[in-house]
């Protein structure tokens, strides 16, 4: 919650609170994610030539950058200085902006490369990938709900919603109860971290490995980093996620102000959003959970994207101002609540198919036992996936930086072509998607060329 409370939130209340430059803002979170996306690959190779100890292999990495992460998600609602109403471009600001950011980041990653290089080595079967996917998406959905409740009941009791800098009534609301809602997302994340750490078992790799600790070097690292640059298959993937990553960043950047000035949401309505994103999230989850059952994984894939490139386009239709409220919320539901729904749709394929993709490549290496050659590639293919969604979300954050510089950011027609111009990255991300060709299912292949598998698995 406190990730997604961040990526929706800290932009407009940087820059239409805090006053400082969008331009600021935009570099701020580039320079996070793209240390983000180099820490992804240094971590994952690191955790993956870790000997196992008593606490496994992966799962210590979920508590040594904790307290780091904790501390600086909550410094990150709490500059020592508001930007002066004549100078947005104030340097103190934006420097602690990114000195905070970037700790973070870096102490961030560590936990989440332990978190998502677990789940391909326990979970090892199609059947089982399909409902830990299932599970983890539903998981993202309800925490979005939550991460966007809190902040979007702050804002219906703002008296000017379009007026919202720190020195103004409605700023001051905002710069009281934010950063009290950041501090109870970090405990709660920090809680959920604690609990992972008791829950997850990696004892399977005292009983079945036998793993000689590895001298580290540099020319290791690279190698390692290119095992999974040199994957075909995996190149189109991430391609996907990079413009998906995109599309995803702009949404999350725009969609408050387009709220604010394009529907022009007062006190009660915003509400009505969080009723949208939670019946949207939910029924598309729960349509292609379903879909995904009989069918093929990439073409199921491929039409929950193409459905998003039509919905998103289907965003236009806000530059006619002429529509009445009710026929905006109308037109947003069918359009944006699609997009939104598609977008956490789409961790019930991405899952399985990432999984996928290591267990094919695992086959062609020289390594005959099945566990040890996915335990010793997952964390490169884990922090190389990391590195593109992070290097997304910096392009596009510099590009809405730019775009919403000045009155820029207020404009009803620069938000809506903001917002639609999603379909064209969704669009890029399909032609890569429908490329991908998987062999055999891994899951009828595992079973011939491995022992018994583990006992370890996550429901």
């Amino acid at each position: 919650m406190t990730n997604l409370m961040i990526g929706t939130f800290v932009f407009q209340y940087y820059v239409y609170t805090v006053n400082l430059n969008s331009l600021l803002v935009s570099i701020g979170l580039s320079i996070n994610l793209i240390v983000a996306a180099v820490f992804s690959i240094i971590w994952g190779v690191v955790i993956d030539n870790k000997k196992p100890g008593k606490n496994g292999k992966r799962r210590p990495y979920l508590l040594y950058g904790l307290p780091i992460w904790v501390v600086t998600s909550i410094l990150l609602w709490y500059p020592p200085w508001y930007c002066p109403k004549d100078n947005s471009m104030f340097y103190p600001t934006a420097i602690y902006f990114c000195v905070i950011l970037t700790i973070k980041a870096i102490a961030g990653t560590s936990i989440l490369i332990a978190h998502g290089s677990m789940y391909p080595e326990q979970s090892q079967t199609d059947e089982n990938r399909k409902k830990v996917a299932s599970k983890g998406t539903l998981s993202s959905i309800i925490a979005s709900i939550f991460a966007l409740l809190l902040p979007l009941a702050v804002q219906s009791l703002l008296t000017d919603p379009e007026n919202v800098k720190w020195w103004e009534p409605s700023g001051k609301v905002l710069i009281l109860y934010i950063p009290l809602i950041g501090i109870i997302f970090a405990f709660i994340g920090l809680m959920g971290m604690i609990f992972s750490f008791f829950s997850v078992d990696e004892s399977f790799y005292q009983a079945k490995f036998k793993i000689q600790k590895k001298k580290f070097s540099l020319k290791d690292l690279i190698h390692q980093m290119n095992i999974p640059a040199n994957d075909k298959k995996f190149r189109k993937y991430m391609a996907f996620v990079f413009f998906t990553g995109i599309a995803g960043r702009i949404v999350g950047l725009v969609i408050i102000p387009f709220l604010i000035y394009v529907l022009k949401f007062r006190g009660t309505d915003y509400f009505i959003y969080v009723i949208i994103s939670f019946s949207c999230k939910f029924g598309w989850y729960f349509f292609w959970k379903k879909v995904i059952k009989n069918q093929a994984l990439i073409r199921t894939f491929s039409i929950c994207t193409f459905v998003s490139v039509i919905a998103s386009f289907l965003e236009l239709v806000f530059l006619v101002e002429m529509l009445n409220f009710e026929i905006k919320i109308t037109l947003f539901i069918i359009s944006y609540g699609t997009v939104l729904g598609g977008m956490y749709a789409f961790g019930i394929f991405g899952g399985p198919l990432f999984s996928e993709l290591i267990y094919e490549y695992a086959l062609k290496t020289e390594n005959t036992n099945m566990d040890e050659a996915v335990a010793a590639i997952t964390g490169a293919y884990v922090g190389l996936s990391t590195f593109i969604a992070s290097v997304a979300p910096a392009f596009a954050s510099i590009l809405i930086g730019i775009v919403l510089i000045g009155p820029n950011q207020e404009s009803s027609v620069i938000l809506t072509l903001c917002l639609c111009s999603t379909g064209i990255f969704y669009f890029i991300a399909w032609l890569y998607l429908r490329q991908i060709k998987l062999e055999k299912r891994i899951a009828e292949i595992i079973p011939i060329i491995t022992e018994p598998k583990s006992e370890v698995f996550v429901e």
